[in-house]
Protein backbone atom coordinates (compact mmCIF):
# COMPACT_ATOMS: atom_id res chain seq x y z
CA UNK A 1 0.00 0.00 0.00
CA UNK A 2 1.13 3.44 -0.85
CA UNK A 3 2.29 5.81 1.73
CA UNK A 4 0.90 8.91 2.06
CA UNK A 5 2.85 11.53 4.73
CA UNK A 6 2.39 15.10 5.39
CA UNK A 7 5.45 17.25 6.14
CA UNK A 8 3.92 19.64 9.15
CA UNK A 9 6.13 22.58 10.50
CA UNK A 10 6.54 21.97 13.99
CA UNK A 11 6.20 25.51 15.13
CA UNK A 12 4.45 24.44 18.50
CA UNK A 13 1.92 22.52 20.03
CA UNK A 14 -1.32 24.33 19.27
CA UNK A 15 -0.39 24.88 15.23
CA UNK A 16 0.44 21.39 15.29
CA UNK A 17 -2.93 19.99 16.70
CA UNK A 18 -4.86 22.36 14.23
CA UNK A 19 -2.69 21.05 11.02
CA UNK A 20 -3.63 17.45 12.02
CA UNK A 21 -7.19 18.50 11.90
CA UNK A 22 -7.07 20.43 8.90
CA UNK A 23 -5.17 16.73 7.41
CA UNK A 24 -7.93 14.88 9.24
CA UNK A 25 -10.20 16.98 7.23
CA UNK A 26 -8.86 17.54 4.01
CA UNK A 27 -6.93 14.94 3.04
CA UNK A 28 -7.99 11.97 5.14
CA UNK A 29 -6.13 9.22 3.28
CA UNK A 30 -2.89 10.38 5.10
CA UNK A 31 -1.19 7.90 7.25
CA UNK A 32 2.06 9.55 8.07
CA UNK A 33 3.35 12.74 9.30
CA UNK A 34 6.55 13.73 8.91
CA UNK A 35 8.70 16.82 10.73
CA UNK A 36 11.70 19.03 9.84
CA UNK A 37 13.81 19.96 12.60
CA UNK A 38 13.96 23.48 12.36
CA UNK A 39 16.57 25.77 13.79
CA UNK A 40 14.20 28.91 13.95
CA UNK A 41 11.53 27.23 16.06
CA UNK A 42 12.23 25.82 19.88
CA UNK A 43 9.85 22.55 19.19
CA UNK A 44 12.50 19.89 18.02
CA UNK A 45 11.21 17.23 15.65
CA UNK A 46 11.69 14.56 18.17
CA UNK A 47 9.83 16.40 20.36
CA UNK A 48 6.77 17.58 18.18
CA UNK A 49 6.93 13.53 17.74
CA UNK A 50 5.00 13.39 21.04
CA UNK A 51 2.28 15.82 20.22
CA UNK A 52 2.12 13.88 16.75
CA UNK A 53 1.92 10.31 17.51
CA UNK A 54 -1.83 10.28 19.19
CA UNK A 55 -3.52 10.61 16.44
CA UNK A 56 -0.52 9.96 13.40
CA UNK A 57 1.68 6.91 15.38
CA UNK A 58 3.87 6.64 12.05
CA UNK A 59 5.25 9.68 12.42
CA UNK A 60 8.78 10.22 11.06
CA UNK A 61 10.95 13.15 13.08
CA UNK A 62 13.72 14.72 10.99
CA UNK A 63 17.10 14.52 12.37
CA UNK A 64 19.73 16.49 11.32
CA UNK A 65 23.34 14.97 11.82
CA UNK A 66 25.88 18.23 12.48
CA UNK A 67 23.59 19.09 15.51
CA UNK A 68 24.19 15.77 17.20
CA UNK A 69 26.83 15.99 19.62
CA UNK A 70 28.78 12.98 20.01
CA UNK A 71 29.34 12.54 23.76
CA UNK A 72 25.51 13.01 24.32
CA UNK A 73 22.45 9.96 23.62
CA UNK A 74 20.88 10.48 20.09
CA UNK A 75 17.48 11.90 19.96
CA UNK A 76 14.77 9.37 20.09
CA UNK A 77 16.35 7.36 22.36
CA UNK A 78 14.04 7.42 25.58
CA UNK A 79 11.19 7.71 23.21
CA UNK A 80 9.56 4.01 23.32
CA UNK A 81 6.92 4.60 20.52
CA UNK A 82 9.37 5.64 17.73
CA UNK A 83 9.82 3.72 15.01
CA UNK A 84 11.08 5.39 11.99
CA UNK A 85 13.57 8.13 11.73
CA UNK A 86 14.63 10.39 8.59
CA UNK A 87 18.33 11.66 9.05
CA UNK A 88 20.06 14.38 7.50
CA UNK A 89 23.41 16.17 6.82
CA UNK A 90 21.42 19.85 7.61
CA UNK A 91 22.06 22.58 6.51
CA UNK A 92 24.89 25.09 8.53
CA UNK A 93 22.61 27.41 10.79
CA UNK A 94 22.35 31.16 10.27
CA UNK A 95 23.51 31.63 13.73
CA UNK A 96 27.36 31.68 13.87
CA UNK A 97 27.00 31.01 17.76
CA UNK A 98 25.03 27.63 17.04
CA UNK A 99 27.18 24.73 17.73
CA UNK A 100 27.56 21.93 15.39
CA UNK A 101 29.63 18.85 15.23
CA UNK A 102 31.39 17.58 12.26
CA UNK A 103 28.92 14.52 11.47
CA UNK A 104 28.19 13.30 8.41
CA UNK A 105 24.76 11.51 7.50
CA UNK A 106 26.50 8.16 7.19
CA UNK A 107 28.20 8.86 10.84
CA UNK A 108 24.88 9.34 12.76
CA UNK A 109 23.15 6.29 11.24
CA UNK A 110 25.85 4.09 12.03
CA UNK A 111 25.47 5.59 15.51
CA UNK A 112 21.22 4.73 15.55
CA UNK A 113 22.26 1.40 13.62
CA UNK A 114 24.36 0.39 16.64
CA UNK A 115 22.33 2.32 19.26
CA UNK A 116 18.99 2.38 18.61
CA UNK A 117 18.87 -0.96 15.89
CA UNK A 118 15.03 -1.36 16.15
CA UNK A 119 14.61 2.07 14.33
CA UNK A 120 13.83 2.29 10.88
CA UNK A 121 16.30 4.79 9.14
CA UNK A 122 16.03 7.15 6.44
CA UNK A 123 18.03 9.30 4.42
CA UNK A 124 18.04 11.83 2.26
CA UNK A 125 18.25 11.85 -1.89
CA UNK A 126 18.58 15.29 -3.85
CA UNK A 127 18.72 15.01 -7.75
CA UNK A 128 19.53 19.05 -8.10
CA UNK A 129 22.58 19.69 -6.10
CA UNK A 130 24.88 16.85 -7.03
CA UNK A 131 25.64 15.04 -10.13
CA UNK A 132 23.73 11.91 -10.53
CA UNK A 133 26.61 9.48 -10.75
CA UNK A 134 27.82 10.95 -6.79
CA UNK A 135 24.36 11.47 -5.43
CA UNK A 136 23.69 7.82 -6.23
CA UNK A 137 27.37 6.61 -4.73
CA UNK A 138 25.80 8.87 -1.58
CA UNK A 139 23.01 6.51 -1.68
CA UNK A 140 25.14 3.52 -1.57
CA UNK A 141 26.80 4.65 0.90
CA UNK A 142 24.04 5.81 3.26
CA UNK A 143 22.68 2.43 2.61
CA UNK A 144 25.61 0.64 3.74
CA UNK A 145 25.39 2.99 7.08
CA UNK A 146 22.14 1.56 7.31
CA UNK A 147 19.47 3.24 5.69
CA UNK A 148 16.74 1.76 4.42
CA UNK A 149 14.43 4.08 2.45
CA UNK A 150 14.75 7.65 0.97
CA UNK A 151 13.29 10.99 1.59
CA UNK A 152 13.56 12.36 -2.00
CA UNK A 153 13.92 16.63 -2.03
CA UNK A 154 10.61 17.46 -3.84
CA UNK A 155 10.50 17.36 -7.57
CA UNK A 156 9.16 19.42 -9.92
CA UNK A 157 9.11 18.05 -13.18
CA UNK A 158 7.33 14.73 -14.24
CA UNK A 159 10.19 14.15 -16.76
CA UNK A 160 12.46 14.40 -13.47
CA UNK A 161 9.85 11.67 -11.61
CA UNK A 162 10.18 9.25 -14.12
CA UNK A 163 14.35 9.57 -14.38
CA UNK A 164 14.49 8.97 -10.04
CA UNK A 165 12.11 6.09 -10.45
CA UNK A 166 14.07 4.91 -12.57
CA UNK A 167 17.03 5.66 -10.93
CA UNK A 168 15.61 4.09 -7.37
CA UNK A 169 13.87 1.52 -8.91
CA UNK A 170 14.30 -1.35 -6.16
CA UNK A 171 14.29 1.32 -3.40
CA UNK A 172 12.14 2.03 -0.80
CA UNK A 173 11.39 5.94 -1.49
CA UNK A 174 9.23 8.80 -0.48
CA UNK A 175 8.58 10.98 -3.33
CA UNK A 176 8.67 14.27 -1.99
CA UNK A 177 5.98 17.21 -3.63
CA UNK A 178 5.41 20.69 -2.93
CA UNK A 179 3.78 23.75 -4.32
CA UNK A 180 5.56 26.31 -5.97
CA UNK A 181 3.25 29.43 -5.95
CA UNK A 182 4.86 32.91 -6.96
CA UNK A 183 8.24 34.23 -8.31
CA UNK A 184 9.46 34.42 -4.46
CA UNK A 185 9.05 30.74 -4.20
CA UNK A 186 10.12 29.42 -7.18
CA UNK A 187 13.17 31.69 -6.87
CA UNK A 188 13.68 30.05 -3.00
CA UNK A 189 13.88 26.86 -4.47
CA UNK A 190 16.26 27.85 -7.34
CA UNK A 191 18.80 29.85 -5.33
CA UNK A 192 18.74 27.49 -2.49
CA UNK A 193 18.13 24.14 -3.62
CA UNK A 194 19.33 24.30 -6.94
CA UNK A 195 16.53 23.23 -8.41
CA UNK A 196 15.58 23.84 -12.14
CA UNK A 197 12.31 24.00 -13.08
CA UNK A 198 11.06 23.11 -16.81
CA UNK A 199 10.54 25.97 -19.12
CA UNK A 200 6.57 25.29 -18.85
CA UNK A 201 6.38 25.46 -15.10
CA UNK A 202 3.63 27.70 -13.99
CA UNK A 203 4.07 29.07 -9.94
CA UNK A 204 0.48 28.82 -9.64
CA UNK A 205 -2.16 27.13 -7.58
CA UNK A 206 -4.12 25.49 -9.86
CA UNK A 207 -0.98 24.38 -11.80
CA UNK A 208 0.94 23.12 -8.98
CA UNK A 209 -2.37 20.73 -8.37
CA UNK A 210 -2.93 19.48 -11.27
CA UNK A 211 1.48 18.42 -11.54
CA UNK A 212 0.89 16.88 -8.15
CA UNK A 213 -2.47 14.42 -9.44
CA UNK A 214 -0.10 13.58 -12.18
CA UNK A 215 2.33 12.79 -10.24
CA UNK A 216 0.41 10.79 -7.83
CA UNK A 217 -1.42 9.11 -10.04
CA UNK A 218 1.87 7.58 -11.05
CA UNK A 219 3.46 6.81 -7.37
CA UNK A 220 0.28 5.35 -6.94
CA UNK A 221 0.73 3.03 -10.10
CA UNK A 222 3.97 2.00 -8.95
CA UNK A 223 3.23 1.11 -5.78
CA UNK A 224 5.74 3.59 -4.16
CA UNK A 225 4.77 6.24 -0.74
CA UNK A 226 4.64 9.98 -1.73
CA UNK A 227 5.39 12.92 1.09
CA UNK A 228 3.62 16.12 0.57
CA UNK A 229 5.23 19.64 1.63
CA UNK A 230 2.53 22.33 1.32
CA UNK A 231 4.71 25.04 2.08
CA UNK A 232 2.66 29.02 1.80
CA UNK A 233 -0.57 27.58 0.45
CA UNK A 234 -3.73 26.86 2.32
CA UNK A 235 -4.35 23.12 3.14
CA UNK A 236 -8.29 23.46 2.50
CA UNK A 237 -7.84 25.05 -1.30
CA UNK A 238 -4.24 22.64 -2.34
CA UNK A 239 -4.81 18.80 -0.15
CA UNK A 240 -9.00 17.99 -1.30
CA UNK A 241 -8.54 18.37 -5.21
CA UNK A 242 -5.59 15.82 -4.59
CA UNK A 243 -7.68 13.04 -2.98
CA UNK A 244 -9.33 12.55 -6.21
CA UNK A 245 -6.10 10.42 -7.60
CA UNK A 246 -7.18 7.84 -4.34
CA UNK A 247 -10.74 7.48 -4.81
Amino acid sequence: MTRISIELIPRDKDSLTLDMSHIKEYFPITNTINIPDLMRFPLRSWEAFDITYPLYPNTIPHIRAIDIDPNAPLPGYNQTNLKEILVIQGDPPADLHKVTYPNTTETILRRYQKELPHLTLYAAFDPYRRSPKEELEHIQSKEAAGASGFFTQPIFDEKMLELCMDWLHDKNVFWGLSPVVGPKSKSYWEVTNHVIFPHHFEPTLEANIAFAKRALQLIKQTNSNTYLMPLRVKLEKYLPPLMEVFS
